[in-house]
């Protein structure tokens, strides 16, 4: 099999102030998985045998519940690390994560962490960076749930969406992925008709259009308006 580019993961903010040679040794370990829209990434309690970095598409984070309820976590975008159990303290993946569209990943063998966290301290901190940021979200949602009303719980939602995958078009800012209101339901603790009857109020606002799995964003300024203000709660 022929030996994966530096190019690859050079770029990238998580490997920043790594040598040269260094890259080479950390991708060069590395094999490349084209994973097709919908596959599994990896399983919930799955045994973590291996940790992946996002090079193309965008993953969605889904946790199982007891009861077998599905809830939307969050949504993984190119240049981030995922099923790093063994950062977590874990021997197996703590959610499911599946291919929102068709994906490119770099995977290697989870062993392989614990030289990687003591060889390369910047890959380690900026690691441990990355979890901290997903953890002070999950908080922050946490508040949400329990502050915000509704409509403000949707609409940061959106703007959070358009914030790490934004794609400008001439209709607006388009979620550069597929996303559903069921999704959006899951993320923001309400149910699959409130969210399309505020979806429906925005578009009749000019805030938003939407369609089957598509949002566009066509004024984020009146969005963060709405995001901000008070309304019912659902």
């Amino acid at each position: 099999m022929a030996s994966l580019d530096r190019s690859l993961i050079a770029g990238l903010s998580l490997f920043e102030g790594i040598a040269v040679a260094d890259l080479d040794r950390i991708v060069g370990q590395a094999r490349s998985i084209r994973i097709a829209r919908g596959q599994s990434v990896f399983e919930q309690e799955q045994e973590a045998r291996s940790f992946f970095l996002l090079l193309d598409g965008h993953v969605r984070v889904v946790k199982s519940t007891p009861a077998g309820h599905e809830v939307t976590v969050r949504y993984i975008g190119p240049g981030e690390l995922m099923g790093i159990a063994g950062a977590l303290g874990r021997t197996t993946y703590p959610a499911n994560a599946l291919a929102a569209v068709d994906c490119v990943v770099l995977a290697w063998p989870s062993h392989l962490w614990p030289t990687f966290a003591t060889s390369f301290p910047s890959l380690s901190a900026n690691t441990y960076r990355m979890v901290g940021s997903r953890l002070q979200d999950a908080h922050t949602r946490v508040i949400e749930m329990s502050t915000e009303q509704v409509e403000q719980r949707v609409a940061n939602a959106l703007l959070k969406l358009v914030k790490q995958s934004g794609k400008k078009t001439e209709e607006g800012i388009l979620i550069d992925f597929p996303i559903s209101r069921q999704d959006i339901a899951e993320m923001t603790g309400t149910t699959l008709h409130t969210v399309s009857r505020l979806l429906s109020a925005w578009e009749d606002q000019g805030l938003v259009k939407s369609g089957r799995q598509r949002v566009v964003v066509v004024e984020p300024h009146r969005l963060v308006v709405v995001a901000e203000a008070r309304g019912s709660k659902s």
